[in-house]
């Protein structure tokens, strides 16, 4: 008996589209980043890409459970000295939905340049519109 590896080349992506209107944005995010993994699938292989492409519609529409939106930062540094910049959540869904919804998904992604790759077939929009057809991809609801 020997394990499958899947080889790069190998690998068959589809194209799925999340509407995540309404949903918390961190049970969203982990599970468009198992998506992403590839981890979904049975031929799951830890040191390839075997993950699929996922368009996300009404990320501006994302909910933040709690006193998140007032009370968690978003942060980063400029790397010099007293360069630590933070703004809200609430400030920043209403100013670049599509980043938060992204950086939240990329810090759940391995951190590397494998991690960079996947991270590239995430497709994030504000609205219920996309551009991203002729790809055919499949409307997929995320469990709880």
């Amino acid at each position: 008996m020997k394990s499958y590896l899947a080889k790069n080349d190998e690998v068959k992506r589809n194209w799925y589209v999340i509407d995540v209107a309404g949903k918390p944005l961190g049970r969203a995010a982990s599970q468009v980043a198992t998506i992403l993994r590839g981890k979904n699938k049975p031929e799951f292989t830890p040191n390839v890409d075997c993950g699929d492409f996922v368009i996300i519609l009404n990320a501006d529409k994302v909910v933040l459970t709690g006193k998140k939106l007032d009370q968690k930062m978003l942060r980063h540094h400029s790397l010099y000295p007293g360069g630590l910049k933070e703004m809200p959540y609430r400030d920043a869904l209403a100013k670049k939905p599509e980043f938060v919804f992204q950086e939240a998904v990329r810090r759940m992604l391995p951190k590397g340049i494998l991690g960079r790759q996947m991270a590239k077939k995430l497709k994030v929009y504000a609205g219920s519109e996309h551009n991203h057809a002729a790809q055919n991809p499949q409307v997929l609801e995320l469990k709880y």
